[in-house]
């Protein structure tokens, strides 16, 4: 099992991905609120080590996993799929291709 990152880097990379989502006044949405109070209630104080702390790393581990996934996953749609019919020269420039040109000058290639 790939060893778990700090629960601090962990919580910013949630927050971050909340105020891409949510914009500037991510900090009054209830996403915040909630990932915010849910740290500070699995703190771990020098006088404790628990299971359910760990349970709860990873549990954000996860959804930051699943919330970086999904923004990735709306970008690429959006890119790829949402444009319509294309033509066969910007459907090959999509692969990296070129379709082939007529030689002799006919006129009516580009």
């Amino acid at each position: 099992m790939a060893a778990l990152s700090s629960p601090l880097r962990v919580c910013r990379g949630i927050l971050k991905e909340i105020r891409l989502s949510q914009g500037p006044n991510y900090r009054q949405s209830l996403a915040y609120n909630y990932v915010m109070d849910q740290y500070r209630k699995n703190k771990v104080t020098g006088e404790r080590y628990c299971r359910a702390q760990q349970e709860a790393h990873h549990a954000s581990q996860a959804y930051l996993c699943l919330l970086t996934s999904t923004r990735n996953h709306m970008v690429l749609h959006n890119l790829y799929h949402a444009k319509g019919e294309r033509s066969p020269e910007q459907a090959a420039g999509m692969v990296g291709l070129r379709l082939p040109t007529q030689p002799g000058g006919k006129g009516w290639e580009k």
